[in-house]
């Protein structure tokens, strides 16, 4: 009924999770339900989207320190005790007692499919209560290994646990399907699985980096750097035909959602900004402000949604992270986006 299952766990002492992992040849086109966190930073095409109005949600998670192993406590006095380092989100198909079960067997390239899963909770049964996260009980994300075709989606309830999305996947390759979702009562997380479509898979290199994306007449610009260990200010400032945009509309319960993804695991990370419409000192436009902090250098895949004029669209960035500045480097912005598509979206 479903496709083959592979779980791994990876326990990785990172701080918040990105990812993105590349592979070329011939795939099967099964759905594996598989965590994976393949190694190696590479540099990667940036792309804008539009679509309609229709989905959003993240997350921002710690790491144990192990103690000091030099500084051992005197006999007869409390050991310290190491905390078990964070597994980044979205790089396991299990966590916490929580599973994610696919229930489609296939997808084709560039066929519609009624894409189902399903949550297993701890107790062996499916869950069908969840908490409302930025206005939806799960988000679905979905973007190919070499960081490309990125689908922000909204899956519907069936009954019996079941939850169904129309889904199109444009091309074949190794894509990555997260999760995002607070069962009622429960805390939040980001699971993850593999979705195999068949064909010639011909990964893309990622681009140089740049400090501008562009979405049809819209031009973001990213101000600001990703310091490994550090938390950064990052701004994004939207502008169509070259005025200032100043009447964003809300999205979600946000004037923008940010995904990061790590380039050679696919760790992931959804941030959301500074302020929210309607709380009296957030405007509506150009600048969006997020706060995001990377657990390593390397390369990182930024994905803007944003809604104008009824339509959201997604602006894509690589960041590559800066020297930290207290160590002697300047902190300056590596993100490149170029080019604009149509992608398919959930309700």
């Amino acid at each position: 009924m479903n496709g083959a299952m592979r779980v791994g766990a990876y326990a990785l002492g990172l701080v918040v999770v990105f990812g993105g992992a590349l592979g070329t040849g011939r795939m099967a086109g099964s759905v594996a339900s598989t965590a994976e966190a393949t190694r190696g930073p590479a540099q990667g095409p940036a792309q804008g989207t539009d679509r309609d109005a229709g989905q959003g949600a993240g997350r921002h998670t710690g790491h144990g320190a192990a103690p000091d192993a030099g500084n051992a406590a005197p006999p007869g006095t409390a050991q310290p005790t190491a905390r078990a380092p964070v597994v980044p989100g979205g790089l396991q198909i299990s966590q916490g007692g929580y599973s994610l079960l696919p229930e489609t067997d296939e997808v084709k390239a560039g066929e519609r499919t009624d894409f189902r899963f399903s949550v297993i909770g701890p107790d062996g049964h499916p869950v069908d209560e969840f908490a409302v996260q930025h206005d939806k009980k799960l988000h679905f994300i979905v973007v190919r290994r070499d960081l490309t075709g990125f689908q922000h989606l909204h899956p519907v309830q069936k009954g019996g646990g079941i939850w169904s999305v129309p889904l199109e996947l444009p091309s074949a390759g190794e894509y990555r399907a997260f999760a995002d979702f607070a069962p009622e009562g429960g805390r939040a997380m980001t699971l993850g699985m593999d979705l195999s479509v068949a064909g010639d898979y011909r990964p893309e290199p990622l681009a140089v980096p740049a400090g501008t994306a562009k979405v049809g007449d819209y031009t973001v610009t990213l101000t600001g750097g990703l310091v490994a260990g550090r938390t950064s200010m990052l701004t994004l400032s939207i502008a169509e035909d070259g005025r200032p945009v100043t009447d964003l509309q809300p999205y979600l319960a946000a004037y923008g959602h940010l995904v990061a993804l790590r380039d050679g695991d696919l760790a992931y990370l959804h941030v959301h900004p500074d302020g929210a419409p309607g709380d009296g000192r957030t405007a509506p436009g150009p600048d969006i402000t997020f706060y995001a902090e990377v657990p390593s250098s390397g390369t990182y895949r930024l994905f803007l949604d944003f809604q104008h004029a009824g339509t959201v669209r997604t602006a894509v960035f690589t960041a590559v992270t800066a020297p930290d500045p207290e160590a002697g480097g300047a902190t300056t912005p590596a993100e490149d986006a170029h080019g604009s598509h149509e992608h398919g979206h959930g309700p």
